[in-house]
């Protein structure tokens, strides 16, 4: 990755940021023979979803006959991609010509079209789902891609990307550059135009564009793709076409108060074919069904979308515990309590879910994980780097392998520890009722619980006699006449 400097960002930028790659598996995968039932094919339904005069302008060219080249589905787990090429009349349709959009709507920004490795936040006026999680806030890149993480760092090029064509673009290189976005209220659309690679100008101007709908959809076109992508030098930059996201871990770091570390893990990652990537050609992907679209337990348990969903009644959630949600998933012991899959009342298979169902295949996939750590502290990186290849990490997190002995072992706890506090509550209103019954008695000696207890004291006491006080008949001062067995006791007490 390279470092990217973040304009007008909030929240703020992690100064200071370390990045260790690692290695980790984990994931399940979907049978593709079951997607066959999955709609894909999804260009005409894309015009009729957009509003009128919005998407539907078409970048025309003569000369090009009407043979399909259409690419067989592919499938990545979370979307289905469809890659058109430059004589299918699909891909004209899906690019967006922003020229003839409403001009006050269309936005050029004025920092990203004139300067190198900037990226700049930009708001969304509807809420974008992807890979399940709901964006209202993604980061402009010049660099060719969107940024679409909740925690801003420098190094952006990681991963939690869409990336259109990821590479070494610097919009300073010419006047003709620009970075331009366009938000009409379903969908989002950012325009890299004309722009170049910053380390080999001579190859040409780049002009491309990713669309966001607000059904999960995500749409990349190309109109200028001057050279072959797999013959753009990675040296100074990535190059990538394609999705990611990741999830956040923080922890806390025991030997340095108030330090945090934050771990970024790439849970999946959608590798586009770069050679697909010519003039006029186009990519369609389509969101699969996650878990985090069931909002009650007994659909959720019940599902079969080719991942393993799991009901948490603590946070009312379904997740397979792999994604933006991970450690809250953890934290609340969740891992645990979806063991049973089991609802608290009668599984409701009423709810269906929007989407056609798989069946279950476990694989693994490979975690990339960048490491960040708040605070002027040095991060402690291995001695030699590793690779992605032979290296393993722990999550350093409480996962689906901790035993049921423990659960009841922590369950046997809580039922103790809870009658310790009952009983230290029972202690502290016995003691505060003797002290409230002691005032009382001493204050109203006459009464006839003072009187009660009198009567029960031991029967060698200082004798008292009783001199009339000042004429009232029931009270009367009392001194002390001496050791003597009992009271004496005037008559009128």
């Amino acid at each position: 990755g390279v470092f990217y400097e973040v304009v007008q960002s909030f929240p703020r930028v992690e100064e200071n940021v370390e990045v260790d790659s690692f290695v980790s598996s984990h994931r399940w995968r979907r049978h593709s023979e079951s997607l066959k039932s999955v709609d894909t094919n999804r260009a005409s339904m894309g015009q009729d979803s957009l509003e009128p005069g919005g998407f539907t302008d078409l970048l025309l060219e003569e000369g090009h006959d009407n043979t399909t080249q259409i690419e067989e589905d592919t499938d990545h787990n979370y979307y289905t991609s469809r890659t058109y090429g430059p004589y299918d009349s699909t891909s004209r349709d899906l690019w967006v010509n922003i020229d003839q959009m409403e001009k006050d709507k269309v936005k050029i920004h004025g920092i990203l079209s004139n300067t190198h490795r900037q990226a700049a936040r930009v708001n969304l006026s509807f809420d974008f789902p992807f890979y399940g999680h709901f964006l209202r806030e993604i980061t402009v890149a010049t660099g060719g891609f969107i940024y679409t993480g909740e925690v801003v760092h420098r190094m952006l090029t990681a991963t939690q990307y869409i990336a259109p064509l990821m590479a070494n673009f610097d919009p300073s290189v010419s006047r003709n550059s620009t970075v331009r976005y366009f938000d009409n209220g379903t969908a989002l659309v950012v325009q890299w135009d004309h722009v170049h690679l910053q380390d080999n100008y001579n190859l040409g101007s780049f002009t491309f564009q990713a669309t966001l709908l607000n059904d999960g959809r995500i749409i990349f076109g190309y109109k200028e793709i001057p050279v072959a992508v797999t013959q753009i030098s990675s040296t100074n930059h990535p190059v990538k076409v394609g999705l990611s996201d990741a999830f956040v871990v923080v922890h806390r770091i025991q030997q340095i108060p108030n330090v945090r570390r934050r771990t970024i893990y790439e849970y999946h990652r959608v590798e586009l074919q770069m050679s697909k990537i010519t003039n006029l050609s186009a990519v369609e992907m389509i969101p699969l069904p996650t878990c985090l679209q069931f909002t009650s337990c007994g659909p959720c348990v019940t599902a079969q979308i080719g991942f393993n969903c799991s009901w948490c009644s603590k946070l009312q959630r379904c997740s397979s515990g792999f994604d933006r949600h991970r450690q809250d998933w953890v934290d609340s012991g969740c891992p645990e309590e979806s063991k049973d899959k089991i609802c608290e009342k009668n599984i409701d298979t009423t709810e269906t879910p929007l989407y056609s169902t798989t069946t279950l295949l476990p694989t693994t996939t490979r975690f990339r994980v960048l490491t960040t750590t708040r605070g002027s502290t040095t991060s402690h990186l291995p001695t030699s780097l590793p690779t992605e290849d032979d290296t393993k990490i722990a999550l350093h997190l409480k996962d689906n392998g901790a035993s049921t002995d423990d659960s009841a072992a922590e369950k046997k706890g809580g039922t103790l520890h809870a009658g310790l506090i009952v009983g230290i509550l029972v202690l502290v209103l016995v003691v505060a009722a003797a002290i409230l019954v002691t005032v009382y008695m001493y204050h109203h000696p006459t009464s006839a619980a003072s009187l009660f207890f009198i009567e029960r004291r031991p029967s060698r006491w200082p004798a008292m006699k009783f001199r009339r006080g000042s004429g009232h008949p029931a009270y009367a001062e009392v001194e002390p006449v001496g050791e003597k067995e009992g009271f004496i006791v005037s008559e009128q007490c």
